[in-house]
């Protein structure tokens, strides 16, 4: 299971996504997620998915890693599903002890789990076709009129960054502390809920304590190399937006007005 987490991985290649500029990708996948929350039918689902099945095939990247990623959050997606299938009121359509499947819950649930399906897919693809030194740079830069009013947006940016690019390392290192654990006897798949949270304690504290060690030999790391914070500071790689960049904007902000007008009409 820990292996099926893909976020924060980046997979290197030459797609247009790949070569589009990381403030491009992170404002389109703005867009995007504005455009499912404003989603309201199966005409508007159908505009988003058939977006994100475009975003897929020019990135490059196997559908099946995106798939793979979702694993870890099925259980969330079938709950919230649930939740909204039992709890939604309106027309019922058949009842079982003290629930009523209505027919507003059965839409709801399913445009919910589409929703959440579409949005995390959309969200990787990013993570997936970015180098997290570019989505530093980008969130930089696109964050650069709050410097203006003193906010440490290199320091923000930097810590995003980080915290994405030491993800994989984490879910690695707790891979291992299970095979060794496991090795030793225990057992993390018996018992109740409470056993098993119980069971997850002889892991979180060496984890925990790996973290800590990376973080200050990161640190130190930096220190050494006379970091100071973005102020002052020149890049290797300078952003400049493209044609490219310019086309992509207007046909991701073209869908968007789009599903606003079909959400308006009720289509």
């Amino acid at each position: 299971m820990l292996k099926d987490i893909t976020l924060g991985q980046f997979f290197p290649g030459n797609s247009l996504a790949h070569r589009l500029d990381p403030r491009t990708k992170l404002l389109i996948t703005v867009l995007y997620i504005a455009g499912l929350f404003c989603a309201k039918s199966f005409v508007s689902y159908g505009v988003m998915a058939l977006v994100l099945v475009t975003g897929v095939k020019i990135s490059g990247v196997a559908p099946r890693a995106l798939v793979k990623g979702l694993k870890p959050i099925l259980f969330i997606i079938c709950f919230t599903a649930v939740l909204n299938l039992l709890y939604t009121p309106g027309e019922p359509l058949f009842s079982f002890w003290i629930f009523t499947v209505t027919k507003e819950g059965v839409l709801t649930a399913f445009f919910m789990v589409l929703r959440i399906t579409m949005l995390i897919m959309g969200t990787f693809l990013l993570t997936y076709t970015t180098s997290p030194i570019a989505l530093t740079d980008g969130l930089e830069s696109l964050l650069g009129p709050l410097k203006k009013l003193k906010a440490p947006v290199h320091e923000l940016a930097m810590m995003m960054s980080i915290a994405l690019r030491f993800i994989p390392t984490l879910i690695e290192e707790t891979d291992k502390i299970m095979s060794a654990q496991k090795a030793r006897g225990a057992d993390f798949e018996s018992g109740n809920l409470l056993q098993k949270a119980r069971a997850l304690v002889p892991i979180l504290v060496p984890l925990f304590i790996s973290a800590f060690r990376r973080a200050d030999e990161l640190a130190v790391a930096m220190e050494c190399r006379c970091y100071h914070g973005g102020e002052g500071r020149t890049k290797l790689h300078v952003l400049h937006y493209q044609t490219r960049d310019y086309l992509v904007l207007l046909a991701y902000a073209g869908v968007l007005a789009g599903v606003l007008v079909l959400a308006r009409f009720g289509l």
